[in-house]
């Protein structure tokens, strides 16, 4: 019986002083409500910058990829005339102290990066296809777009990452099909 208490008492130690915090491998990814809910300050603080008067905006969610690592929103200041997409990008870090901690940055694109952007890897996908499926394992295809830099490649299924300051994205291309939809339907 003491050492069966015994051994419980360091388990509860061990659990209760790590360094890790016990929930991380549990913890559920970013969801498209709360990248909502902090992109409205983003675009408040960083898009519209107006402290004057009211202003009315709006900003919907496209989609989220599978990874959790990136969300899209698509944003509307009729007054104004401002438009355009948001990269909701997360990333898991460590600090010099083994803490674990997640952080997150937006990019803003207006509508014509927005829709250069979109156009830019369809066309990649659409004119490499042959090439990505030809030799999976090693054929890549990669291009920058101002700060992003966007690498194509094929594992059973297109697939897209974008890299952007210390982010590495997954952004299937389900996921990628659905933004680019949501975006064209939202901002017609």
């Amino acid at each position: 019986m003491r050492l069966k208490t015994f051994l419980l008492l360091v388990f509860i130690s061990q659990y209760l002083t790590a360094q890790i915090p016990s929930d991380f491998f549990f913890a559920k990814e970013y969801s498209k409500e709360l990248t909502l809910y902090k992109a409205k300050a983003f675009v408040i603080n960083e898009i519209i910058k107006d402290q004057t008067s009211i202003v009315k905006f709006e900003v919907d969610p496209l989609a989220a990829a599978s990874s959790g690592e990136l969300t899209t929103l698509v944003y509307k200041c009729d007054e104004k005339k401002l438009e355009g997409m948001v990269l909701g990008f997360y990333g898991v870090y460590w600090n010099n102290y083994g803490v674990v901690y997640q952080g997150y940055a937006f990019k803003n694109l207006p509508r014509n990066e927005a829709q250069s952007l979109m156009d830019k890897i369809s066309s990649v996908i659409e004119d490499n296809k042959d090439y990505l499926k030809d030799n999976p394992d090693n054929n890549n295809i990669y291009f920058t777009f101002d700060d992003l830099t966007v690498l194509v490649y094929y594992i059973a299924d297109t697939k897209i990452r974008l890299f952007w300051r210390d982010f590495d994205a997954d952004w299937n291309i389900t996921a990628f099909t659905r933004t680019s939809k949501r975006f064209e339907k939202k901002l017609r």
